[in-house]
């Protein structure tokens, strides 16, 4: 039997369960077995996620077997044969992504093109809600609303506009310190990551938002999998607390 997470190891990602389903499409529903070149490439990928630096160490960390193992587990939540012994996660993205090959397909290439920038970010980055397209992809998200180059020219923009205030909520602290005032605001970028594109962020894919209303919107994307815009944001934020943003009737 493959050496999985009861032998030490640590359970599998949302973004390698996503990954694993991609090559069970691939193989339209036939086991690969470990010898298979397409197991090897995928289990080198997930070595090299910068999740399990340490993890990947060993030897048994998502080697040829348990890679070929975890497909068996798909095949059961797909069809309901085989092995009965499955996890939450497995069952979580089949409900979601099993009958949608072409979605599954873009979340692969989203999460291999944000793999070698995640490496870069420390093992801890802070993203506690973890979006549809998994936990590389929001750890590089949130990297890029944390750039304070992009930060300053957007509160720069905003205060020669008129002012500072929430996107959300339009709240405007009062305070007498200027850099005090700033730090109650935090960059949300309006576009999410599209796999292998780069371009230059432009001032009007970004929102200006207080950190309260930026963790609720993270944690409302996160629970929805899917994006929102600021209009559908203030809506379900303003039916969940007790408050309500100034301009929602």
């Amino acid at each position: 039997m493959a050496v999985t997470h009861g032998h030490g190891n640590p359970s599998w990602t949302r973004d390698e369960v996503i990954l694993a389903l991609e090559l069970y499409f691939e193989c339209k529903g036939k086991i690969p077995g470990q010898s298979d070149p397409r197991v090897k490439a995928l289990s080198e990928l997930l070595r090299a996620f910068p999740h399990h630096s340490v993890a990947a160490r060993k030897e048994s960390f998502r080697n040829l077997d348990g890679v070929a193992f975890k497909f068996q587990n798909i095949r059961q939540v797909a069809t309901g044969k085989g092995l009965g012994n499955v996890s939450r996660i497995d069952r979580e993205v089949w409900d979601e992504l099993g009958r949608d090959p072409a979605r599954v397909n873009y979340l692969a290439g989203l999460i291999r093109a944000n793999v070698e920038m995640a490496g870069r970010l420390s093992e801890e980055s802070g993203a506690d809600d973890v979006f549809l397209e998994g936990k590389i992809v929001t750890e590089v998200h949130v990297r890029r609303e944390r750039d304070p180059k992009l930060r300053k020219r957007l509160v720069d923009k905003r205060r020669k506009d008129g002012g500072l205030s929430c996107d959300i909520c339009r709240c405007t602290p009062p305070s007498k310190a200027s850099q005090l005032h700033e730090a109650v605001y935090e960059v949300h970028h309006l576009v999410p990551l599209s796999a292998g594109q780069e371009r230059a962020t432009r001032l009007e894919d970004l929102a200006l938002l207080c950190a309260n209303c930026h963790r609720m919107l993270h944690r409302v994307i996160a629970q929805a999998k899917r994006w929102l815009s600021i209009e559908e944001a203030k809506i379900t934020i303003s039916e969940s607390c007790v408050w309500r943003p100034n301009d929602v009737d």
